[in-house]
């Protein structure tokens, strides 16, 4: 293809479930990816499936396929590549094989991308149980303190590299409509597609690159088509705001645009604040596919919502690969009340020392507490002074302790304030807040040599088990 259209209409799990059918309908896409996968979200799916061998992916796939099969029937040529599989993808192409089937689309073949896990199979009844694989052995020291993962070594609930493309483009070279993959980095959902059609090597750097930040652009989803944007005004529409697609040509040029007469707006400014979202080094920003120079990227208008993005450059391929691993780290609780009337801060602060003084009577002080004052300035500390006396503040305590016990006991003095705190507590109306189970983060990195991606492609029937 001379120029493919991918579009990208998920940036996180909990977008939007109606944006991936709107923009399949409103303008004609060669590729739709849904990027889900966060490094809270692998921990959420780590907890899934330590209690159901059968869960571990992003549930709100199967939905969206459901919605997306009319499309699929009329439109031939349309594919779809996701990271939905989370640390369960051929859980996940059972349930998108199922959806296809019963849209009568059975012969659709699903492909799935494995490699990434780093544990053996886990014991579902012990979230403990993980263990790194003998091949995968090394310090993995974390990325920012440097220290060994022995500490938490036996507290592992799951272990995922960061893959690329690679396993994506065999996916597609043997016939899959649907690619499912697991860990797969995030712009890497867009190289894939582009590397296939336009049949690049992986030896082709800058193309890699240009690709690459095309994918980093559009892998939030709406926020490069004006979500989240600084420069908002109200006469942007947002309520049917368009998700993005990036158009990109057999020499790597690329073209940031959105459905035609969709909201939002595609401009340099959405563009810029998009392409230095999470990046780190502006001349490294390394995916598993290239290590990409973004400092002489430039953007050019190139008519109403449309900027053209040029000028990246690759510097070699990643020797390691980024790591994400979930441990077990203790309990959690929060919860808040709102303190209204004269003196609200003042009051908030008092119901905040009278749940720490009875924890600390109770003998049951959980080793980490915070309190905030919503309302008084402190969501953004330090960029405005805290308002003196607030008409109103949302004070919310929570507490953190390897004891699910002395969570439970803190966070039961909380709504006692009702009748025994400040005057003016209210907000108090939903159930008591109940500890949960953290699922720290240890980033670290491994050897590219030690992965191996394994590809599987059968039609959407046979996914399904008998």
């Amino acid at each position: 293809m001379p120029v493919i259209r991918i579009g990208n209409a998920a940036g996180f799990w909990g977008d939007s479930l109606a944006a991936p059918r709107r923009m399949v309908e409103s303008t004609r896409l060669d590729y739709l990816t849904l990027e889900y996968l966060a490094e809270l979200t692998m921990s959420i799916l780590a907890h899934q499936r330590a209690k159901n061998n059968a869960a571990g992916y992003v549930t709100d796939f199967p939905l969206v396929l459901k919605d997306l099969a009319p499309a699929l029937a009329r439109q031939s040529w349309l594919r779809i590549v996701t990271n939905a599989g989370g640390v369960n993808p051929q859980a996940c192409a059972a349930a998108a094989g199922l959806v296809l089937t019963d849209a009568g689309l059975g012969d659709v073949r699903i492909g799935i991308v494995e490699g990434d896990e780093l544990l053996y199979e886990p014991d579902i009844h012990n979230v403990r149980s993980g263990r790194l694989q003998p091949a995968a052995r090394e310090t993995f020291a974390h990325l920012d303190t440097g220290e060994p993962i022995d500490a938490i070594r036996d507290r592992i609930v799951a272990a995922n590299a960061y893959l690329g493309a690679g396993g994506i483009v065999e996916s597609l070279s043997q016939g899959a409509r649907i690619v499912i993959t697991g860990r797969v980095a995030d712009a890497s959902l867009t190289v894939g597609p582009a590397v296939f059609e336009h049949g690049w090597s992986f030896d082709d750097l800058d193309r890699l690159a240009q690709a690459s930040v095309a994918g980093h652009l559009i892998e939030c989803g709406a926020q490069v088509t004006g979500g989240m944007f600084s420069g908002w005004t109200p006469d942007v529409r947002l309520a049917d705001i368009g998700y993005p697609v990036a158009e990109i040509d057999s020499d790597g040029a690329v073209v940031i645009t959105k459905p035609e007469g969709s909201g939002g707006q595609v401009t340099i400014g959405t563009v810029s604040e998009q392409l230095v979202y999470e990046i780190g080094d502006p001349a490294h920003y390394l995916t598993p596919d290239v290590d990409v120079d973004f400092t002489g990227v430039h953007l050019a208008d190139d008519g109403p919502d449309r900027v053209r993005v040029s000028g990246a450059r690759g510097h070699g391929v990643p020797e390691r690969l980024k790591v994400s691993i979930a441990y077990d780290d203790g309990w959690m609780a929060d919860g808040t009340l709102v303190i209204a009337g004269p003196q609200a801060l003042l009051k908030a602060r008092a119901c905040a020392d009278v749940v720490l003084e009875r924890a600390r009577s109770a003998a049951r002080m959980p080793a980490r507490t915070n309190a905030e004052y919503l309302g008084a300035g402190e969501c953004v500390p330090g960029i405005r002074p805290l308002a003196d006396d607030p008409p109103e503040v949302v004070l919310r305590l929570s507490a953190h302790d390897p004891s699910r016990e002395a969570v439970e006991r803190f966070v039961r003095e909380l709504v006692p304030l009702v009748t025994s705190g400040p005057p003016g507590v209210t907000g108090y109306a939903g159930a008591r807040p109940k500890p949960r189970r953290v699922l720290a983060y240890w980033p670290t990195t491994i050897a590219r040599e030690r992965i191996e991606t394994h590809v599987t492609v059968l039609p959407a029937t046979d996914w399904i088990p008998h």
